[in-house]
């Protein structure tokens, strides 16, 4: 890489540390490109990104972030996950890990929050963003259908007595 090209680099890499809403540092000795492709593909699924870059140019891409504090993991292969939503990167790299062995957490940072490897997993174990958000509307529509059941009850029940005094009648 030329000395502009790495420099355009580190500064897209700075740029999407400040945008991500986590950033999980693994190591990768050992994985195929195929185990690279299917781990990328599963990440773009996601909403995240997977990408490898040299330990001295991510550092200086950490400069001034708040992920700042995790330079200390960038040593020998590593490659970066990241994700605008706090959970995403994390658990996708974390199912990808029990998969595969050689895919090993390091750590990570979660805004200015920095992450050991137990951290990630235990941020991988929390509910995504669109989960979250589902469960908020099944919690909103349940008390509504509730309140239909209530108000229709007495108006089933006087419906059913009315019923039996009309059967009555023409029975008799």
């Amino acid at each position: 890489m030329e000395r502009a090209e790495k420099r355009e680099f580190v500064t897209q890499l700075n740029q999407s540390f400040q945008d991500a809403g986590v950033v999980v540092v693994a190591h990768y000795a050992g994985l195929t490109v195929a185990n690279m492709n299917d781990l990328r593909s599963q990440m773009r699924a996601a909403g995240g990104t997977v990408k490898v870059a040299k330990n001295r140019l991510a550092k200086i891409a950490l400069q001034g972030t708040d992920a700042e504090g995790i330079s200390n993991l960038f040593e020998g292969q590593t490659l970066i996950a990241y994700s605008s939503d706090p959970v995403a990167a994390a658990k996708v790299s974390n199912d990808f890990s029990k998969k595969n062995d050689k895919l090993v957490i390091l750590g990570g940072a979660l805004g200015a929050t920095t992450l050991d490897a137990d951290g990630v997993k235990a941020l991988a174990d929390l509910p995504s963003l669109d989960e979250l958000r589902g469960k908020l509307v099944g919690m909103i529509q349940t008390p509504a259908t509730r309140i239909a059941g209530v108000v229709q009850a007495p108006a089933g029940q006087l419906a059913r007595v009315l019923n039996a005094y009309a059967t009555k009648d023409e029975a008799a």
